[in-house]
């Protein structure tokens, strides 16, 4: 499986950094990086009106997952993830296209850092919304903390894992 394409989901609530670590680890390992956020404003503008988006972000998400992975290419799946539907989502798709999954979970476990970031936000839900939000923990997921990493410190603990 070392020529196996990778399948990396990246999960945690708003604001705790997912999209700036997937972007960075993205553009420094050529990977297609899958914003989930990205696919849900897109819905929400088009002539549907889908918002909110419910599962269709994640299954249009996976839909374009499922056409790199077949052509061995590096994907980036960055959303909330916050449950076992969205979990199972992604491990089926691993094991239809035989990818490598790799899930990482991202906290922000300093709370004024991450209500910050929330408010400097100009999308998704307020403070409050995000405490009431909720997200499970992944099982078994290797945690980076952005509170305690540097973007590039984070990229590289992510490259690690990916090499693993």
């Amino acid at each position: 499986m070392d020529d196996a394409p990778q399948l990396v989901v990246m999960s945690g609530l708003p604001g705790v950094g997912k999209s700036t670590l997937a972007g960075a680890l993205a553009q420094k390992i050529g990977a297609l990086w899958l914003r989930i956020d990205s696919i849900e404003d897109a819905l929400a503008d088009s002539t549907l009106h889908i918002h909110p988006a419910d599962d269709a972000g994640y299954l249009a998400a996976c839909a374009v997952a499922r056409d790199n992975l077949g052509g061995l290419r590096t994907v980036i799946a960055d959303a909330v993830n916050p449950d076992d539907w969205c979990r199972t989502l992604w491990r089926d798709l691993a094991a239809e296209t035989d990818a490598r999954l790799t899930p990482i979970q991202v906290v922000c476990s300093d709370t004024d850092e991450h209500r910050r970031r929330v408010a400097a936000r100009d999308r998704g839900p307020d403070w409050q919304g995000v405490l009431t939000r909720g997200a499970e923990p992944w099982p078994g997921a290797p945690v980076i903390d952005t509170a305690h990493h540097s973007v590039d410190a984070a990229v590289m603990k992510m490259e690690e894992l990916l090499n693993a």
